[in-house]
């Protein structure tokens, strides 16, 4: 599987895991200290090929991809779930951890953000499938981030994403209903 996009990563190891499973090229932010070599490097390249952004799935990842996509409107995003981005041992997360399936499948499910797109989500979309103030709001958004394949996110983030992502009603509330039928088997 060839990706014509750049991919932009965390690290060393990062690109040595997304190599194993595509051909692709990437570039490192090395850390989330994103310098402005960094963010020059991401705009040449988001206008010659397009940018994927492919960061870990916990805080720092959150932080560059945020404050990547800020920089340089209009990136791709790829997201890969936690539970694929832990190492068979030890401790830790991120991407250089996946195996190349899971690395090829988060590819697969790229999505493409639309800033300009109006504003349709609100809190009240949100509040009757406790995604929100609800003891199990946090496994709920988990589980909608990976059925929606936009990652794990704050009530406040989810409202961002599914803009962004231009994620529909009927989509969401799709993946939501599954969601609470499969709570209501495990009960």
């Amino acid at each position: 599987m060839k990706i014509k996009e750049i991919i932009v990563v965390e690290g060393r190891d990062d690109t040595t895991a997304i190599q194993r499973a595509v051909k692709a090229d990437t570039i490192e932010t090395n850390g989330s200290a994103i310098g402005a070599d960094v963010i020059e490097r991401v705009r040449l390249a988001a206008a010659a090929r397009g940018v994927i952004i492919f960061t870990d799935p916990d805080f720092p990842g959150e932080k560059i991809r945020k404050t990547i996509a800020a920089a340089v409107p209009g990136c791709k995003h790829a997201f890969i779930e936690k539970a694929d981005a832990r190492p068979k041992r030890g401790r830790g997360i991120g991407v250089e951890h996946a195996s190349p399936e899971a690395i090829r499948e988060a590819l697969k499910e790229v999505r493409e953000e639309m800033p300009d797109s109006p504003s349709t989500w609100t809190q009240d979309d949100l509040l009757p499938y406790g995604l929100i103030g609800h003891p199990l709001a946090s496994e709920r958004r988990e589980k909608l981030g990976t059925s929606l394949k936009i990652g794990h996110t704050n009530g406040k983030q989810l409202l961002k994403r599914l803009q962004m992502f231009q994620i529909t009603k009927p989509a969401f509330e799709e993946a939501m209903d599954r969601i609470l039928q499969e709570e209501m088997k495990n009960e």
